[in-house]
């Protein structure tokens, strides 16, 4: 184990295993369920699109033991020839640091960007820009990107007016649909960090006014309750969430209305379609961005 800074008192450990796409979903899939229960932070991105190698990485307090002991048993019973490692976390702005070697991100009409690309906007495009903090949601993630290029398609076509971005991470999926209609988007996390996070982004992008942020858990909130129904919802969740949420969205969405639903593994794709189907939802469309797949459904 390697320590990964001078600054700031460590706060977590980063258990992570790198190698081919199949087998770091493999793994992802098997912690997302070991550790549904512990709350920790899980991801997988793409570390080299030449060899199409992704890493997957937990994140949990130092001072468990027991964590590192349940990765590696995982580890070695869904994909052993990946390797493993691990790192002490220092207590700093991980987004802030990691932004800094991002490139923009197009993903349909918008381009997300760092403070640190303003110079690269390109004309014609909406820009987005993801001021550091800590929430998901930069848009280099299979399923933020995949979330825009659906929204604006979906916008074009419907022109809703209601709209909700359920678990909002940065509030980049809210700022693109305030951006893109010029209409009001209610915008909810569990987290209260990611709620500040996303109204802090929602003034930098100029769209305080158009974009409300509410702590909220599930569909079961008076915030959400109350502007209810929905000509649109966006849920950039995980698959297991999603499908345990089917009956509550189906109840929120206005008659004609869509459903984009992402953070969804293409081997679970199935398993969502079949939820939506049994609340009346027609299966629209399905894209697939680095291993994920971001569906429309309709009422």
């Amino acid at each position: 184990m390697s320590g990964a800074g001078q600054a700031g008192e460590a706060a977590q450990i980063r258990y992570f295993a790198n190698g081919p796409l199949a087998e770091a979903q493999a793994l992802y899939a098997r912690l997302d369920s070991a550790f549904e229960d512990d709350g920790f932070p899980l991801s997988i991105f793409e570390t080299d699109e030449e060899k199409a190698l992704h890493e997957v990485s937990l994140y949990a307090p130092v001072g468990d033991d027991t964590v590192e002991q349940r990765f590696r048993t995982l580890l070695k019973e869904a994909a052993p020839a990946l390797a493993f490692g691990s790192e002490v976390l220092p207590e700093i702005d991980w987004v802030s640091h990691t932004l800094a070697g991002l490139k923009p991100v197009a993903a349909g009409p918008f381009q997300v960007h760092g403070a640190h690309d303003r110079v690269k906007r390109r004309a014609g495009q909406i820009p987005i820009e993801i001021e550091a903090g800590l929430a998901f949601g930069t848009g280099h993630h299979g399923t933020t990107a995949g979330c825009l290029e659906v929204m604006a398609r979906v916008a074009q076509r419907e022109n809703p007016r209601r709209m909700l971005d359920l678990g909002t991470g940065s509030g980049v999926l809210a700022i693109g649909m305030a951006k893109l209609l010029r209409r009001p988007v209610l915008a909810t996390d569990i987290d209260p960090v990611a709620r500040r996070v996303a109204a802090a982004n929602a003034r930098l992008n100029g769209v305080a006014g158009l974009v409300r942020t509410a702590t909220a858990a599930g569909m079961g909130s008076p915030a959400i309750r109350n502007t209810a129904p929905y000509d649109l919802i966006i849920a950039n969740i995980l698959a297991r969430p999603l499908i345990g949420l089917a009956p509550s969205i189906a109840k929120s969405v206005a008659p004609g209305g869509s459903i984009i639903l992402s953070g969804i593994l293409a081997s679970q794709r199935r398993a969502v379609i079949s939820a939506y189907a049994g609340q009346h939802f027609a299966h629209i469309s399905t894209i697939w961005r680095e291993g994920w797949v971001t569906m429309h459904f309709q009422r």
